[in-house]
C-alpha cells in the first residue's frame, strides 16, 4: 500500500467512524471527544509506537525503556528535538517515583542511546539536556537487518503494521541505506588492507658460476710493497735513437 491509498483508506476510515458514532453513541456530544483538528496539547507520534515499545522491552535487558520512549514522544511538538529541564518530571510521567526515580529514569535513557533511538547532548539538567529522537521504524529494521536481535513474533507483527499504516516505503529505504553503508565500509576496509600490506622480501642476487680467482698468500702483499714502490718510482724509458749508416 502506497501514501495514497494509505489517506484514501484513512478517509474511508474517518468516514466510517462518523456513521458508527452516530449509530452507536448518539448520546455522547462531540465535545466530550477529543479531535487532533479542534484541541490543543496534541503530537504527532508512529502509528507502529505500540510494537516499538514491545520490542524496546525485549531489547532492554531487565530494564524496560519502551515506556520512557513513549513520555518522550509525547513531549516532542512535532519535531525530533526534545529539551529536557527537569528530569524529576520526566522520570515521573515514566512511572518512577522514590528517591532513586531520576536515576532509574537515567538507566532507561541510556537503554535508550544505546540501542540508537536517540541522540543526547549534556546542558544544565545533566546528560540529557537535548534529545534528538530517531525514527522508530528505521530503528527497528536496522536492528532486524544488522544485529539480527528482535523477536521474530515482533517483527511480524511490526511489519504487517507497517503495511497496514502504509509505510513500507520507510523499509525500503533503510535498506537502501543499509546496502551503502555497507559497500563504503568494504571499500573503505580493502584500502586500509592495501596501505597495511608489509612489502615483498628483496630478491637474492643470482650466483654466478665460473673460475674461482687465485687468492694472494699470506705475506704476498707485504712482500710485494718495496718492489710496487720501486716501479712508481723508476723513470719511463724512452725510445732509443736510431741512427742511419
Amino acid at each position: 500500500m502506497n501514501a495514497k491509498q494509505a489517506q484514501a483508506k484513512r478517509q474511508k476510515m474517518a468516514e466510517r467512524a462518523r456513521h458508527q458514532k452516530e449509530l452507536h453513541f448518539p448520546e455522547v456530544h462531540e465535545d466530550f471527544l477529543w479531535h487532533r483538528s479542534r484541541n490543543d496539547g496534541y503530537t504527532t507520534v508512529p502509528r507502529t509506537m505500540p510494537i516499538v515499545m514491545e520490542i524496546v522491552d525485549a531489547l532492554s535487558k531487565g530494564h524496560p525503556a519502551g515506556h520512557v520512549l513513549l513520555t518522550l514522544w509525547c513531549r516532542a511538538p512535532d519535531h525530533a528535538l526534545v529539551t529536557i529541564e527537569n528530569p524529576s518530571i520526566m522520570a515521573s510521567e515514566a512511572g518512577f517515583s522514590g528517591l532513586r526515580k531520576v536515576d532509574s529514569w537515567r538507566r532507561r535513557m541510556g537503554v535508550l542511546k544505546d540501542l540508537g533511538l536517540l541522540y543526547a547532548k549534556p546542558g544544565s539538567a545533566g546528560d540529557f539536556h537535548y534529545v534528538l529522537l530517531t525514527n522508530p521504524n528505521w530503528f527497528v529494521q536496522w536492528r532486524h537487518k544488522l544485529f539480527k536481535d528482535v523477536p521474530n513474533a515482533l517483527y511480524v507483527k511490526f511489519m504487517d503494521r507497517i503495511s497496514e499504516v502504509g509505510a513500507f516505503s520507510e523499509i525500503t529505504a533503510v535498506n537502501g541505506h543499509i546496502e551503502r553503508w555497507q559497500k563504503e565500509s568494504a571499500a573503505a576496509d580493502a584500502a586500509t588492507e592495501e596501505t597495511t600490506q608489509e612489502p615483498p622480501p628483496p630478491v637474492p642476487e643470482p650466483e654466478i658460476d665460473g673460475p674461482t680467482l687465485p687468492t694472494q698468500p699470506a705475506g704476498a702483499a707485504a712482500e710485494s710493497g718495496p718492489v710496487i714502490a720501486a716501479l712508481e718510482s723508476a723513470p719511463c724509458p724512452t725510445n732509443p735513437t736510431i741512427t742511419q749508416a
